[in-house]
Parts: C-alpha cells; structure tokens; sequence
C-alpha cells in the first residue's frame, strides 16, 4: 500500500511536469474529426447513383458542413441524349459541402467517361 502511495505521488509530479507546448493545439482544433478510407454514396437530384471514396477525411472544428477529402475516386452516373454513361473521377483532393450538395474536386482531376469522353482540369464541381 506504501508502495503504492509513493508510486502516485512520483507519477502525480511527473505528470505536472508535462509542458503545455508539447500539445499541438492547432492540429486539434483544425482536424478536429478524421476518417479513413471514407466512402459515401447515394442518389443525385435525378435518382441517378454515385459512390465518391477517399484516402481520408476530416473535418475542421469551424467549418462543420465541409468534409475535406485527399485522394479522391469515384463514380457517378447521368444520362445524357437517353443513354445512361458513367464517369470514373478521380482527383487529388475535394471538399463536400453538406449544406449545398455539392462536391468540389481539386488538383488533378481527371474524368474518363464511359462514353469515351476524357476531361483533365484543375477544379471540378459536382451538384448533387
């Protein structure tokens, strides 16, 4: 029991002794929530299927309806002169906003259709 109280008491002092700096506040604050291999799916405005994944996710503790996305891919299906094509997308990172349904792909996005259409851009943005 002894052992026991001189024990907590060193831990105790060890303990007071952690500087505050060490904490990375601002790594806490901005990444508040982090995902990994993130997926979401569902249907567009037009009952049309799409699936985007990530790497990862996160959310930053002051902009609670975005959802920031690295090594983004996916698939998203529209119809187009009555026939239905389906997209591979994929791009470097994105954001989903939450509160306007939309997708914002960024850096190296890349659009290969499955009609044969090709698209390459710097920013691409999907309505949902």
């Amino acid at each position: 029991m002894v052992a026991a109280l001189i024990a907590g008491s060193l831990f105790t002092r060890q303990l007071l002794w952690t500087p505050i700096s060490a904490i990375n506040m601002t790594d806490i604050v901005t990444n508040q929530f982090k995902m990994s291999n993130t997926s979401f799916s569902g249907t567009d405005k037009n009952g049309e299927p799409f699936q985007i994944n990530a790497l990862s996710g996160r959310q930053e503790y002051d902009k609670p309806d975005v959802i920031l996305l690295d090594t983004v891919s996916g698939t998203i299906t529209r119809v187009s002169g009555g026939k239905k094509i389906v997209d591979h997308i994929t791009a470097n990172t994105g954001q989903y906003h939450r509160k306007n349904k939309t997708i914002t792909l960024l850096d190296n996005v890349r659009i290969d259709s499955s009609n044969g259409d090709k698209v390459r851009t710097d920013e691409l943005v999907i309505k949902l």
